[in-house]
């Protein structure tokens, strides 16, 4: 692979190609592929492009570069000297052992190095062990600050990085600084970190020590779950790279891993499914369901003659017409589905697949729908009796009690920091999660509940959201600009809270009443001039009516007999 790098580096222009020793090189590459590839898998990936093109600045590192995708970029080689400025302190510690020494054990994984990378790396073999030797050295001098927090003996940050490194971490390079090696992008295999900690402490499992301390405390500081009573037992050579182990320390495992399904989309087409949901035929039937069932508890008055017409025999007769052809007249199209619904929906609920098994095993394998996703607002939940209760822990606590309606969401703390962090995890998730996408997941559960500032404000004030950013109006933006994803994807856990929200919230009289008049009364221009029209024909019948005869007369008939 190093002959390689360098022939196809030196190599561009047709006179000096030599095509015998690109063979050969090419040869020797697939050889030692071959033998070493299969056992490790790539983990450090480039951000899709759909999410890059969302908000590149939350992917492309602006401080320093951790590996060799930016490495070369101009903005960020200043930090160059910073690195070989910690590097040179790492050899210092280094128990009567030079940095060359490290170098040569780390050329042995130069493969196992390149293989963990989804671009091909340009780079020669001597180039890529000193960009991790160095890229290493100052990362792991970077997060002593986080071991330090947890009470790891570490030495102190140098007086070259103290205007970098921050205790405290209120300084805005430190943050820059940490925003950069959490990005997709940004890493390094762990296995360079682990090796040169082995050096330096001649034990592996010392080093596995120091590299717990420092993430668990990194995690601290950048997470937005800040409420975590019990740390899940991950152990640090069974992660990929420092965003992997942080992904690990969030998302639950779930054993139910299930398939997804590829779908791109963008925010209006969310507003159109938005739309279609609203008008689906059952929320009528359950409307006219529900209000039958209010007026048959009454017997009084007009309601007790309405109930008399209603079984009557001249309506049984009416209902037995040929419906299917009357409906099919041009005006009488209009009511077919709100008339359908209200008079057939008992025999169609009666019916059941066959078998008398649930539908539920059969949708869970199917993908979701973008309908599917939506969930209404912070606002219109509490408005619909809905108690939102801050909960310790992360993802996996998430709950909804319909007993008590009572909407369980694990504190998150938001900063600067966070931001970045998310969009870090989900396009991680993306590249490298086969199964479900609970980061993915989350943030379209978190961008549908909060739709505004006045959504924002309320979880602040329940302690669901503690926010350090400027404003709640910032807090609805950051989930708002969230909204893109690559895959849809079923999570069993978040499925059943949204499926009980909405079913709870749909359930609601007055949702009904609204969602019937939206769809029905408001949105059907044709309905309204249908039922002007029937309003003036009958307000004509009755002026021709009172023209022959008295009306006068037969109210003041009316009047009397009361």
């Amino acid at each position: 692979m190093t002959s390689l790098g360098s022939t196809m580096s030196n190599g561009h222009s047709k006179s000096t190609f030599d095509e015998l020793r690109w063979v050969i090189n090419i040869r020797k590459t697939l050889e030692e592929e071959l033998e070493e590839d299969g056992e490790f898998a790539v983990s450090i990936f480039s951000v899709p492009k759909l999410l890059m093109a969302s908000d590149p600045d939350s992917y492309v590192p602006q401080q320093v570069a951790i590996g060799p995708y930016h490495y070369w970029r101009p903005e960020l080689y200043e930090m160059q000297r910073y690195k070989i400025a910690a590097a040179k302190r790492f050899q210092k510690h280094l128990q009567c052992l030079k940095l060359e020494n490290l170098v040569d054990q780390l050329t042995k994984l130069e493969e196992r190095v390149r293989a963990c990378y989804h671009k091909f790396l340009d780079f020669n073999g001597e180039t890529l062990v000193w960009m991790m030797t160095v890229d290493a050295s100052f990362l792991l001098e970077f997060l002593q600050v986080y071991a330090m927090q947890e009470g790891a003996k570490v030495p102190g940050v140098s007086s070259s990085m103290s205007h970098l490194v921050d205790y405290a971490g209120k300084k805005s390079a430190h943050n820059a600084i940490l925003r950069d090696i959490v990005m997709l992008e940004n890493q390094i295999p762990l296995f360079v970190l682990r090796k040169m900690l082995e050096f330096k402490f001649s034990s592996l499992e010392a080093a596995d020590d120091m590299l717990m301390l420092m993430f668990i405390g990194l995690f601290k500081e950048i997470s937005p779950f800040k409420m975590i009573e019990e740390y899940p037992n991950i152990q640090v050579s069974e992660s990929v790279h420092l965003l992997d182990f942080l992904y690990d320390v969030i998302v639950p495992k779930l054993d139910q891993q299930l398939d997804t399904i590829e779908v791109e989309f963008q925010q209006e087409e969310e507003k159109e499914a938005n739309e279609k949901a609203t008008s689906d035929p059952s929320q009528v039937k359950q409307f006219f369901s529900e209000v039958w069932k209010l007026l048959s508890k009454l017997n009084k008055g007009p309601v007790k003659l309405i109930k008399k017409v209603i079984v009557s025999k001249p309506l049984k007769v009416f209902l037995k017409l040929p419906w299917k052809i009357v409906f099919n007249l041009p005006v009488l199209k209009l009511l077919k589905q709100p008339v359908e619904y209200f008079f057939l929906s008992q025999e169609k609920g009666d019916e059941k697949p066959e078998g008398g098994s649930s539908s539920s095993n059969s949708i869970m394998n199917k993908p979701p729908s973008v309908e599917e996703i939506t969930i209404p607002s912070v606002t219109e939940l509490l408005n619909s009796g809905v108690r939102f209760v801050p909960t310790k822990g992360t993802i996996s606590n998430i709950n909804f009690d319909t007993k008590t309606c009572t909407f369980y969401l694990p504190i998150i703390g938001l900063d600067a920091n966070s931001e970045v962090f998310l969009r870090n995890l989900v396009a991680y998730e993306a590249s490298v999660a086969s199964g479900p996408l609970v980061i993915t997941r989350y943030t379209e559960l978190m961008n549908g509940i909060i739709d505004s500032e006045e959504d924002a404000k309320i979880l602040r004030e329940k302690g669901i959201i503690l926010n350090h950013l400027k404003s709640d109006k910032e807090v609805a933006n950051l989930w708002n600009g969230m909204s893109r994803s690559l895959r849809l994807s079923r999570v069993p856990l978040l499925d059943k809270v949204i499926e009980d929200v909405n079913k709870y919230h749909n359930g609601r009289m007055k949702v009904k009443i609204w969602k019937f008049m939206k769809v029905y009364v408001f949105s059907s221009w044709q309905f309204l001039t249908f039922l002007a029209a029937i309003c003036l024909l009958l307000l004509m019948a009755l002026q021709a009516f009172c023209s022959v005869y008295a009306c006068s007369r037969f109210f003041r008939s009316a009047l009397d007999t009361k």
